[in-house]
């Protein structure tokens, strides 16, 4: 039985964030009444005339410069011509010959690696509208067109073949839309279809150069979805070839019920698209001025805030990679250590942001508190000032009232108590109160230990010095005091 290695290629796109669709001004907002956002020119009226959107062509070059690509200061938009409903004019601008930038990059972390995943091209289109087959969960016998979508403008992404799992696949959208939110080109929201995948997936037998027949799967709309429709299509694929059957080049479908792909169509080649250029657009010229003004606009990256986290800020790798893949996240986390000094708090800031902040506020980032007043509660913890269980209070009234937490520690009167003195008379009544506890202690119970600290916690209401009050039960056990 030969062994097979999968050979993955990934078609991504995107709708960029423009407040107008790519060829008129119609509105790109999501959720409108369907058919409320249209005008003649995208339904595809006849005469009409298409006027190209400056700014999708600037977020597609300043994707393409954080990708790494080579941009083409000449390119030109073509018309790919195909019948469907959704496409009202039977054709869709997009690019072919000479797209905006091609042979660029994205960097992966997968298997405890990194690996370069080489991209073919990148260029600007048109979206087309969306066929409705059901309201709700009420099937229809026909569909309803709703042309909002039509005229939104896409960036198109293809990757050349360099993948080779489904792991690999999701690490590098992962990484893609990543980056293009920290570049602010899209929201990248995938339930709204702004972040669309198609896979072009062949095996080969290991060692060979030559691809195989490859199939391409659409409908894939969530991470998980795209892992298993691989897994699915590389298994289906394998099994046909283990048995001396040859893979048909067609156009498949994910089934999300059944975890399945199946046959949607033939695959087409570019040639049966008929592309030409389009004849009612100009080629579109780049200055190199132009382009370095965008690149000059160009900040932090994922893999600069990776890097930064790593080596200068010296957290973990699975806290960096939850902060770097939540771009807000990460913003808020610089803006609470944006001192120098303040960096001396790093860890502790990461652990109380992923940790308590995170766990209390979900996914409602408007509920972050004022990054100084975070920062204000790390400095009290580190200082031991407040202990940790005190901090967690203080921290609920921050997020529910907004104060301040030196104000609501001085108002409360929760500042800890670390005088050795008082702590001292604390534990020796709280050894007095609990022999059982000291008598289990001194057989060799080292648990029993915790039931007298937190009897003195007790006593303390929690403000009690937890490294303190260990060292003095400590002292008074072994000099036998009770």
């Amino acid at each position: 039985m030969k062994e097979f290695e999968p050979v993955i290629g990934l078609e991504v796109h995107v709708h960029l964030k423009t407040k107008t669709k790519a060829f008129c001004s119609c509105p790109t907002v999501f959720g409108d009444e369907p058919n409320s956002n249209i005008c003649p020119v995208c339904a595809g009226y006849p005469g009409v005339l298409p006027v190209l959107n400056e700014e999708a062509v600037r977020l597609v070059v300043k994707a393409a410069l954080g990708l790494h690509c080579r941009i083409n200061r000449t390119s030109v938009m073509a018309r790919k011509q195909y019948y469907y409903p959704d496409l009202p004019k039977n054709y869709q601008i997009s690019q072919y010959e000479l797209p905006l930038a091609e042979d660029g990059w994205v960097t992966i972390f997968s298997g405890g690696g990194e690996r370069k995943i080489r991209i073919h091209r990148l260029h600007l289109e048109e979206d087309a509208g969306k066929l409705l087959h059901a309201i709700g969960s009420q099937e229809l016998d026909y569909s309803l067109l709703d042309l909002n979508r039509a005229g939104i403008p896409l960036m198109e992404i293809v990757s050349e073949p360099d993948i080779h799992s489904p792991e690999e696949a999701v690490a590098y959208l992962k990484e893609l839309k990543n980056i293009l939110e920290y570049l602010e080109i899209s929201d990248c929201n995938m339930e709204e279809g702004k972040f669309r995948c198609d896979a072009n997936i062949s095996l080969r037998p290991v060692g060979e150069e030559k691809l195989g027949t490859k199939t391409e799967v659409k409908n894939m709309n969530s991470f998980t979805a795209i892992r298993q429709a691989l897994t699915f299509e590389i298994e289906r694929q394998q099994k046909i070839l283990t048995d001396g059957g040859t893979i048909i080049q067609e156009t498949r479908l994910y089934n999300s019920e059944a975890g399945t792909t199946e046959s949607m169509r033939t695959k087409e080649e570019a040639s049966d698209y008929r592309y030409f250029p389009e004849p009612d657009l100009l080629p579109i010229e780049l200055s190199q001025e132009y382009i370095e003004k965008i690149r000059e606009s160009i900040g932090d990256l994922p893999a600069d805030r990776r890097k930064k986290f790593l080596s200068e800020y010296g957290l973990s790798e699975y806290d960096t990679n939850v902060l770097v893949d939540n771009r807000i996240l990460s913003d808020y986390y610089l803006a609470v250590l944006g001192t120098s000094q303040a960096r001396r708090l790093a860890k502790l800031a990461a652990n109380w942001l992923l940790t308590e902040i995170v766990g209390r506020i979900k996914d409602d980032y408007q509920k972050l508190p004022k990054p100084e007043n975070f920062l204000e509660l790390l400095e009290l913890i580190a200082e031991n000032v407040i202990s940790g269980k005190i901090a967690k209070e203080v921290l609920d009234e921050m997020l529910a009232s907004g104060r301040g937490p030196k104000e609501i520690v001085r108002q409360r009167g929760l500042e800890q108590i670390s005088n050795e003195s008082e702590l001292e008379r604390m534990c020796a009544e709280a050894l007095k109160e609990n022999e059982k506890a000291v008598r289990e202690y001194q057989q060799g119970k080292e648990r029993a230990l915790g039931a007298i600290v937190g009897a003195v916690m007790k006593k303390s209401r929690g403000r009690a010095n937890p490294r303190l009050v260990n060292e003095i039960l400590n002292r008074l056990l072994q000099s036998g005091k009770k």
